[in-house]
This record gives structure tokens, C-alpha cells and sequence, in this order.
């Protein structure tokens, strides 16, 4: 009974926030008013707690020092240590985080479930195995192991959709489908530890926490590729997504391709948690605080792409400044503070759920 006048209310609030643009040729563009403005605050929440990133370390830098290097006004000792040692580490979360908070609104979107992100979903866990097939029996390189990461995600996200397909894949069945595939890999991944000798199991341990320890320019340019040429595709089948989000037969009176569209954007979704845990291991919980956080700042209903993409981004490289600023630098990886950050989110969310009737 208290769920109708809250999504109401949620449903009233959405429509005074909503505005429309008509230009001089007589097209009409919808523009949410609270999103726009959620999106620009978090992009600032984001660069300037990479600036601030930026200048923490054994070597701190202020933030103005840090700004003045970023724009090649700095002295050698400072461009050396901003532009080769830290800022690659900084982008590489911020893409990371980005591809995270993004992969996750869409698996929620596609399958109408808050818990449906990469991390119920096992994806981070068939990266974890393709990385760890190629530490532990192949004693691999850096280069080798964010291949088989890759790999062991795409792996891992066709067989949850070959599984989950019955004329067609639905949000229930992904999601269970989903669990069940990351019981399995989990207890693969525990198979592959015990057989690996101490200093690949060593690395092993490091690599599946999430930390961005070490990352540098050839972890950026792969990614930022990727999000170049994903994002695009993405933002073009949004408006079929939302539309899913009413039901499959709704949508196909609408006009909407359902199965193109859920394959299409589940392949995107699933290429940039595998790129994203390749970069940085799995990180935990980002793609599944991500969008929910975004959807209680915007308010709005549909799957909040971009106010969770620049969520994710801003959570990243705040919990990796909060690592370096408690333990010190590279003390803690940031999967660690994510992991405890998300988990707390995760009891409260369960407990509001619970408390308004909804489980």
C-alpha cells in the first residue's frame, strides 16, 4: 500500500523536472532538468577528486601545482611525477569506474532487478578465471593476463546468455542463470588457487582484490578506445531500453526490435566489465551501487546511463584517494574499500527493501 503514492510521487517529481527543447526546425528533444544537473555535479565530484588523487602520494603535490602541470605550466620534477607516474593510475579509474557504473545501469535495466549487475552476475568472476588460467598454468605476462581476463569474461557473459535464452532471455532467468554460472566459476577460480605455487598464488591474490596499483599508459589507451566506441552504441539504443523496461510486448507495439536491442547492449555491457576488470581486476560492487545511487540523486525513472557512468567514475577514484590517504600509498587496493563500502550499501538496501514491503 505505501508503494503506489511513493512512485507517484516519484513519477510527479520526474515530469516537473522534464523539459523540452524545440529547435528552429521543428525537432523536439525531452531534456530531465535534475539528471543534467546531477551529471555535471558528479563529472566535477570526479575531476576534482582526480586532481586531488593526483597530488597524494610519498610526494604530495597541491591541488593548484597539480592543475598548472595538467595544463604544461609545471617544473620537470612535477610533469614527471603527474603526467608518467600519476595520472595514468587516475584515468585508468576513472575509465574503469566509468565502464563499471555504465555495464552495470544496463544489466539492471535489462533485467528490471537492482541485483542484476556484473557482480551477482559472475562476470567478474569469469575474468577472475581467464587471468588466473594464465598466471597459474601459464605463468603468463601483465600483457597475457588482462588478455585472458578479457577473454574469460566474454567467455563467461555467452554462456550466461546461451543458458538464460527460452524464446528469448528474460530478467528473472539472467539473473538466476547468473548465479548459478558464478557459483560455478567461483568454485574454479578456488581449484586454480589451490594448484598454483606460491608467488603465482601471491599474484594471483593481488590481482583478483581490484587495485590500481602499477596501472600506466598502456591500460588506458585500450579502455579509453573501447568506451569511445561503446558509449556511442550505447547512448544511440537507450530510448529501446527504457522502453523495455514496460515489457517485451509493449515494446514490440512500439516498434522496438526487443532481442536485437537486449543482445546488442548486454555484448556492450559485458565487453566493458570485461575490460574494466582486465584493467584493474574485479572490483568489487561499483556496478552495482553505481546505478542505484544515480537513481536516487536523479530521481528519474529508465536506466540513468550517464548519471551512473559518471557515478561510477566519481566512486572509484574516491575510494582509491581514500585508500592512499588512511594506509598510505598502495597499502590498500581500492577493491578492498569498495568491497566494504558496497557491502554496507548493500545490508542497508536490503533493510529499507524489507522495511517498505518490497521483500
Amino acid at each position: 500500500m505505501k508503494t503506489a503514492p511513493k512512485n507517484a510521487a516519484a513519477a510527479s517529481t520526474a515530469a516537473r523536472s522534464t523539459r523540452a527543447l524545440r529547435t528552429p526546425g521543428g525537432l523536439s528533444v525531452r531534456l530531465d532538468v535534475r539528471a543534467l544537473t546531477v551529471v555535471v555535479l558528479l563529472l566535477a565530484a570526479a575531476l576534482a577528486a582526480s586532481v586531488v588523487l593526483i597530488g597524494t602520494g610519498d610526494f604530495p603535490i597541491p591541488a593548484a601545482d597539480v592543475v598548472r602541470t595538467l595544463l604544461g605550466d609545471g617544473n620537470p620534477g612535477q610533469e614527471f611525477i603527474v603526467n608518467e607516474l600519476r595520472l595514468p593510475r587516475v584515468l585508468v579509474g576513472l575509465l574503469v569506474g566509468a565502464s563499471l557504473g555504465l555495464g552495470g545501469a544496463l544489466f539492471q535495466a535489462i533485467s528490471r532487478n537492482p541485483l542484476g549487475s556484473p557482480d551477482i552476475l559472475g562476470l567478474g568472476q569469469g575474468a577472475t578465471a581467464g587471468a588466473l588460467v594464465v598466471i597459474v598454468l601459464f605463468s603468463g605476462s601483465a600483457s597475457e593476463v588482462t588478455m585472458g581476463a578479457l577473454v574469460g569474461g566474454l567467455v563467461t557473459g555467452i554462456c550466461i546468455y546461451v543458458f538464460a535464452w527460452k524464446r528469448g532471455v528474460h530478467g528473472y532467468r539472467l539473473v538466476l542463470v547468473g548465479i548459478g554460472v558464478s557459483a560455478i566459476v567461483t568454485a574454479v577460480n578456488g581449484y586454480l588457487m589451490t594448484k598454483a605455487d606460491l608467488v603465482d598464488a601471491s599474484r594471483a591474490l593481488v590481482w583478483m582484490t581490484g587495485s590500481l596499483s602499477g596501472r600506466d599508459w598502456a591500460q588506458v589507451w585500450p579502455l579509453l578506445a573501447l568506451c569511445a566506441v561503446l558509449l556511442p552504441l550505447v547512448l544511440a539504443n537507450a530510448r529501446g531500453l527504457r522502453m523495455m523496461e514496460m515489457g517485451d510486448d509493449i515494446s514490440h507495439a512500439l516498434g522496438v526490435r526487443v532481442e536485437r536491442v537486449r543482445m546488442l547492449l548486454m555484448v556492450a555491457a559485458v565487453l566493458l566489465t570485461a575490460a574494466a576488470t582486465a584493467a584493474a581486476g574485479p572490483v568489487s560492487f561499483v556496478a552495482l551501487t553505481a546505478p542505484q545511487l544515480a537513481r536516487r540523486l536523479t530521481r528519474s525513472p529508465g536506466p540513468n546511463l550517464l548519471p551512473s557512468l559518471c557515478m561510477g567514475a566519481a566512486l572509484l577514484v574516491t575510494a582509491d584517494w581514500v585508500s592512499q590517504r588512511v594506509f598510505g600509498a598502495d597499502q590498500l587496493p581500492v577493491g578492498v574499500v569498495t568491497g566494504v563500502v558496497g557491502g554496507v550499501y548493500l545490508l542497508w538496501l536490503l533493510v529499507s527493501e524489507r522495511r517498505a514491503g518490497r521483500i
